[in-house]
């Protein structure tokens, strides 16, 4: 399996930390988010990386190499000299990421999720001919009204009341989760999107769930999406705490 890790957004709510340093190569527990992200991911067996970049992008391969200092094989995918957002991002790296399912990470984010766990979850997403597999997490304080509705099935609903009471029954009364920024992908779900072209990603999930082409796992562990100073402080001394 191959893996990408967006890495190419500007990080404005992060200014000015982001101002000269790429938000994923800022520093937690001692060393950059995005290498949180490599070092999981080769644990897990998953050695090929695919990394897009445009913001100050040089830093990531000046500082990241070829990966094989983490145990990956790192490729980079330049959007200069704008990022392409998530699925336009997604759309311009796919004659990097082969024609079977792959895994997304945000590069912004920190989750205890094991990778090692793709695996299975592609095969999920064959079983049930889904476009998409996403991990969900409990809403934080900062997006309360969450993402996604899950059934106990397994299933990614839209609000649609009429969908929704369609798709359940019973006891499968669905909750509504936040998007991890953690998910695996077919590579036909991009085909429609022209390479270097900004897009994103909601829209296309949207339209695959209303297809009932999404499925997705509750993710009950840690989880943060690091997207101001003061949640990077946060997080970098739970590291840090957690390291001692």
């Amino acid at each position: 399996m191959r893996a990408m890790i967006l890495a190419a957004g500007r990080g404005e709510r992060m200014r000015p930390l982001t101002d000269h340093t790429p938000k994923p190569l800022l520093p937690v527990g001692g060393k950059p988010l995005i290498v949180w992200h490599l070092e999981r991911l080769a644990a897990a067996g998953i050695r090929d990386v695919v990394i897009n970049h445009a913001w100050l992008g040089e830093q990531l391969p000046a500082q990241l190499g070829d990966g094989s200092r983490y145990g990956v094989r790192i490729t980079y995918s330049p959007e200069n000299p704008t990022a392409l957002e998530t699925a336009g991002g997604i759309a311009h790296a796919l004659p990097l990421l082969g024609q079977d399912p792959f895994l997304v990470i945000n590069g912004d984010i920190w989750c205890d999720w094991d990778p090692a766990e793709a695996e299975a979850k592609q095969q999920d997403l064959q079983n049930t001919r889904a476009d998409a597999w996403l991990l969900l997490v409990d809403n934080p304080e900062h997006h309360l009204k969450g993402d996604f509705l899950l059934s106990a099935q397994g299933k990614i609903l839209t609000d649609d009341l009429e969908s929704s009471r369609a798709a359940i029954s019973g006891i499968d009364v669905p909750i509504r989760l936040t998007f991890a920024g953690i998910g695996l992908y077919r590579p036909s779900l991009f085909h429609a999107l022209p390479r270097s072209t900004p897009a994103p990603l909601a829209p296309l999930l949207r339209a695959a769930i209303a297809r009932d082409a999404v499925v997705g796992t509750h993710h009950r562990g840690m989880w943060t999406d690091v997207g101001t100073p003061q949640r990077l402080a946060a997080l970098d001394a739970q590291r840090q705490t957690a390291n001692d």
